[in-house]
C-alpha cells in the first residue's frame, strides 16, 4: 500500500438522509484517504448505497457536507463527482454487452478530431496502455464486451473510471455472482489501484474478501456508523456482531475510532 497521508481525499461529516419517516443515514462522517482500501459493511437497508450515491452524486443529502481536497461542498452532481475524480463502478458495472472495449471505456467520452471524426486509433492506445497498467488481459480491445469474464468487463469498467480522471474508485459489490478465480483477478485489481495511490473504497457481503484487502472496515447499521477500525485488529466474526448489534457500542469500546473531524 501506498503511505496513507495525514489529510483524507475525501471527508464526508454529518450526512444527514431521510425518505418520509424513513432514516437512510444518519449523522455520518468518514474520511477516504488514498493509497488504502476502506471497506463498507452492513446488512441489508444499512445505509451503504445511500452513503455511495451521494458520493456519486446520484443521491442529495439533507445535511451535512462533502469534502474533496480543501474544497467543501453540500452536495454532488454525477458530473461534479466524475470531474472531482470519484468514480463508482456499480453491481451492473452499466456496460453496453454489444459494443466494443474500447467504446465501452469512452463511452461519452469520445476523442475526437477535426471537431467531429472520432479519434479511435487514439482512443485505442490509451485503452491498452491503462488496461496493461491494471494487468487486466484482453487480447482484442475490439472484442464486444458481452463476451467478456466477469473479470475483464470489471476491468473494463475501471479502464473507464481511470480515463475519466478517477482517484476515488467505489465498487459496489465487485465479486458477487463471481467464482474464485473471478473473484481473485478482482481483488487484485484493487489492491493494484490502491498501490498506484487512489482510494479504493468497497462494498461487500463477503467478509472473507474484506479481510483480504481493506485496511480499514465502516460498519453501517440503520444509516449510522457504529465502528471504523483497522481490519488488522478485528476477526470477522467481531465485524458480524457489529453488523447484527450484538455487539454494544460504547465510548471505550469497539467503533471508538471515527476518522472525519465533529
Amino acid at each position: 500500500m501506498v503511505a496513507k497521508t495525514s489529510n483524507p481525499l475525501v471527508r464526508v461529516s454529518h450526512l444527514n438522509k431521510s425518505y418520509g419517516n424513513i432514516t437512510a443515514l444518519l449523522d455520518v462522517s468518514l474520511d477516504i484517504y488514498a493509497g488504502e482500501i476502506l471497506a463498507i459493511v452492513g446488512d441489508n437497508g444499512a445505509g451503504k448505497s445511500t452513503l455511495i450515491k451521494m458520493l456519486a452524486g446520484v443521491v442529495k443529502p439533507d445535511s451535512g457536507y462533502i469534502k474533496v481536497r480543501e474544497q467543501t461542498y453540500p452536495y454532488l452532481s454525477p458530473t461534479k463527482a466524475i470531474h472531482l475524480g470519484i468514480s463508482t463502478v456499480y453491481q451492473d458495472l452499466a456496460l453496453v454487452d454489444c459494443r466494443d472495449v474500447v467504446s465501452n471505456i469512452f463511452l461519452g467520452r469520445e476523442l475526437v478530431y477535426g471537431g467531429l471524426m472520432v479519434d479511435r486509433r487514439r482512443m485505442e492506445k490509451q485503452a491498452r496502455q491503462v488496461l496493461d497498467k491494471l494487468q487486466i488481459n484482453i487480447p482484442s480491445l475490439k472484442t464486444p464486451v458481452g463476451l467478456l469474464s466477469g473479470g475483464q468487463r470489471q476491468g473494463v469498467a475501471v479502464a473507464r473510471a481511470i480515463i475519466q480522471g478517477g482517484n476515488v474508485i467505489i465498487f459496489d459489490e465487485p465479486t458477487a455472482a463471481m467464482g474464485v478465480q473471478e473473484s481473485a483477478k478482482v481483488i487484485r485489481l484493487m489492491q493494484e489501484l490502491a498501490r498506484a495511490g487512489m482510494a479504493v473504497v468497497v462494498i461487500s457481503h463477503n467478509l472473507h474478501h474484506v479481510f483480504e484487502i481493506a485496511e480499514r472496515i465502516c460498519v453501517l447499521r440503520h444509516g449510522q456508523i457504529v465502528a471504523v477500525c483497522k481490519a488488522s485488529d478485528y476477526q470477522p466474526n467481531q465485524i458480524v456482531e457489529l453488523i447484527m448489534g450484538v455487539t454494544p457500542i460504547t465510548t471505550d469500546g469497539i467503533g471508538v475510532q471515527k476518522d472525519a473531524a465533529n
